[in-house]
C-alpha cells in the first residue's frame, strides 16, 4: 500500500457514517461551543432547551457530561446525537438512563433507543429546531427533506426516547 492510500477511509453516506466529520477549525468550534453552552446549562440558562446529560462510564463507572438539545416532540422528549455514534451514546445504551442536569436542577431519566423506521418524524422535528446549531453534521439534509430520506440517514443519527426515570 503507497502512503497515500487511507486504510480505512471515513464512510461519506450519513446512514453508515459512525461519528460525524469534523475539521480542525470544526472541532475547535465544536468544543468551543459545546464549553459555553455547558458553563451556562450549569449556571441554570437553558439555552433553546439544552441540558447536561451526565451518563456513567461504560468501563470506569464515573459520570461523564456532555451538553445536549432536549426536544419535546408530539408530547414525547428525544435526545438526538447529530455527531453519530459517540462515547455519549454507546454510554447510555449501556446505562439505559441517566440524569438531564441544568443549574441546581437534575432530573433522572430513562432511555429508549428508537428504531431507525421511528426516526425520520423526530429527525425532522430536531432539524426544525436546531438547524442553525446541527444542520453541518447532516451534510445538506434539512428538515424540509423527503421521509426516505431521512429513513435512509436513520441509522447514522441515534435517538432516544426519554421518560421519567
Amino acid at each position: 500500500m503507497s502512503h497515500t492510500e487511507n486504510p480505512s477511509p471515513r464512510p461519506t453516506d450519513p446512514a453508515t457514517r459512525l461519528v460525524a466529520p469534523t475539521t480542525r477549525l470544526g472541532a475547535a468550534a465544536n468544543q468551543l461551543t459545546n464549553r459555553a453552552v455547558a458553563v451556562l446549562t450549569r449556571a441554570g440558562v437553558s439555552l433553546w432547551g439544552s441540558r447536561v446529560l451526565a451518563v456513567r462510564g461504560r468501563k470506569s463507572g464515573e459520570w461523564r457530561t456532555n451538553p445536549v438539545n432536549l426536544l419535546t416532540h408530539d408530547g414525547e422528549r428525544y435526545l438526538v446525537a447529530p455527531r453519530g455514534h459517540t462515547q455519549w451514546v454507546r454510554n447510555l445504551r449501556a446505562a439505559g438512563g441517566g440524569e438531564l442536569r441544568v443549574g441546581r436542577r437534575t432530573e433522572v431519566f430513562d432511555a429508549t433507543e428508537l428504531a431507525d423506521a421511528d426516526k425520520p418524524e423526530v429527525l425532522r422535528a430536531y432539524l426544525r429546531r436546531w438547524k442553525w446549531e446541527v444542520g453541518y453534521f447532516f451534510d445538506g439534509i434539512g428538515p424540509d427533506a423527503p421521509a426516505d430520506e431521512l429513513l435512509r440517514v436513520a441509522p447514522g443519527y441515534p435517538v432516544f426516547r426519554v421518560t421519567g426515570g
